[in-house]
């Protein structure tokens, strides 16, 4: 079950913690995956790392998500490499946060250009060997906050709302292509951003969840690998929310 095998893969954001979990769970299953982040060394790294771990075919595709020149070179780039792309997982993202009436424009420029802008042409660029190929899988790793909000976090928040409906829209116009597209929802995964944080402040966060805990990357790396499988292949313009019960949502 979950079987990749003969699948490709492109996953943003590589080298971080969702994003490198995200990786290990495709190439577990069999899928080779291109590594896309924008610190080169890095992403060497864990390619590695990778191919120590689980063995494989694995690429690093080095792509500035703030430079529009880069973001389209990046499908072709994988096409070259692989011959094929099969799944897409958007993951890559920043934060810029402030107080809404504090917020400068270049604060919200920033994180709409690289958090939706990027989704919108990586979507637009894989939607076409996809649709030709009558098979994808194309996977958006949103937020909690994107369905809740959050104080400090318009910028961000309108962000991952916007690729949900993004999603939901692209969804509905290749359905008919074999293409999926949905949307994961982590809420607070344990990074290492969130490791750093004062046991207090862990103790709180971990206060609002009904199962106790912050989630694992692993747990966003499951859902990403069941989304991109062939068994997922009637599920599309969903949203799979994945923060053990802190915001319980239809």
């Amino acid at each position: 079950m979950f079987d990749l095998h003969a699948m490709t893969a492109l996953v943003t954001g590589a080298s971080g913690g969702i994003g490198s979990a995200i990786a290990r769970a495709l190439a577990a299953q069999g899928a080779r995956v291109a590594l896309s982040g924008s610190n080169g060394a890095k992403l060497r790294a864990f390619r590695e790392q990778l191919i120590d771990e689980v063995g494989g075919d694995h690429v690093e595709v080095t792509c500035d998500l703030s430079r529009p020149e880069s973001v389209e070179e990046l499908i072709p780039a994988t096409l070259d490499t692989f011959g094929q792309l099969d799944i897409l997982v958007n993951n890559a993202g920043i934060t810029r946060d402030n107080l809404g009436l504090r917020m400068k424009d270049e604060e919200w420029a920033e994180v709409i250009q690289i958090n939706l802008e990027a989704t919108f042409r990586l979507m637009r660029a894989a939607a076409k060997p996809m649709m030709k190929a009558r098979f994808g899988r194309i996977i958006s790793v949103t937020s909690i906050v994107g369905s809740t909000g959050n104080p400090g976090q318009m910028n961000y928040s309108a962000a991952k709302a916007g690729i949900v409906g993004m999603s939901k829209s692209l969804a509905q116009e290749i359905a008919s292509r074999g293409v999926t597209v949905n949307c994961i929802a982590p809420g607070f995964i344990r990074t290492a951003m969130t490791d750093a944080l004062p046991d207090a402040q862990k103790e709180a966060l971990a206060s609002k969840i009904p199962m106790g805990r912050m989630g694992e990357g692993e747990d966003i790396g499951a859902a990403a690998a069941y989304l991109a499988s062939r068994e997922a292949g009637y599920v599309t313009g969903q949203v799979l929310h994945v923060n053990g019960g802190m915001a319980m949502l239809g």
